[in-house]
């Protein structure tokens, strides 16, 4: 094979045995409409802490499961029961402060974007930038939170597509693939752009990821 076909076959080894969102992981439908997208935030926002991602995962569905699906339930919940929420998924090291920052949260989605996170698209109009800037006016989303949102987004708002950040090109460092965004998804095909850099942040982070993808094309 040819050094690119050798790239084509690792990048689809590891989309085969990785390529799940994490927005699919956490049980969100991703749609463009106000719940799932406000369900995406949070999920970002647990996420960007420095906690295990599976936990995250656990503590999105686990505020899902308690009734916090749309930023109105969120801003009316009691601090101790967004807390409690947040202990039945594992999310132990920062819920008291995760607790509050949701609050805060819903309530400025409610007060500047009326709880829909498609308005606050439509201010962007069409820069990613603006996009990524405010994104991070959100009490707890920093740099991370606002990076880890616009890779799934992608799916349903194209214009931020392809969105491959920093941690996505580090996965591709590991796998000895092109760090170029355009180059990774011309060698991905008809892959989604959002499931290529889910897949591409588990191989970031993924201490067996990487070493497993390589061992598959190796044989």
């Amino acid at each position: 094979m040819t050094g690119r076909d050798e790239e084509r076959a690792l990048l689809r080894a590891l989309v085969d045995a990785h390529g799940v969102t994490y927005a699919e992981e956490a049980g969100i439908t991703l749609r463009d409409t106000p719940q799932p997208l406000y369900r995406l935030l949070v999920l970002a926002h647990l996420l960007s802490a420095r906690i295990n991602g599976s936990i995250a995962v656990a503590s999105a569905r686990a505020l899902h499961e308690a009734g916090l699906r749309d930023p109105r339930r969120m801003a009316g919940a009691d601090r101790q029961e967004r807390v409690d929420a947040l202990g039945r998924g594992g999310y132990r090291r920062y819920d008291e402060r995760t607790a509050t920052q949701l609050g805060e949260e819903a309530v400025v989605l409610t007060d500047r974007w009326g709880g829909d996170l498609r308005r606050l698209r439509a201010e962007a109009d069409g820069d990613v930038g603006e996009l990524r800037r405010l994104l991070r006016e959100f009490p707890g989303v920093g740099p991370a939170g606002a990076d880890i949102f616009l890779r799934e987004v992608q799916r349903v708002w194209p214009e931020t597509a392809p969105y491959l950040d920093r941690k996505a090109l580090d996965g591709a460092r590991r796998l000895g693939l092109p760090q170029d965004p355009d180059r990774l998804v011309d060698l991905a095909g008809r892959t989604e752009p959002a499931v290529l850099a889910a897949a591409l942040v588990r191989a970031a982070i993924g201490r067996n990821v990487a070493d497993d993808v390589l061992s598959r094309t190796a044989r």
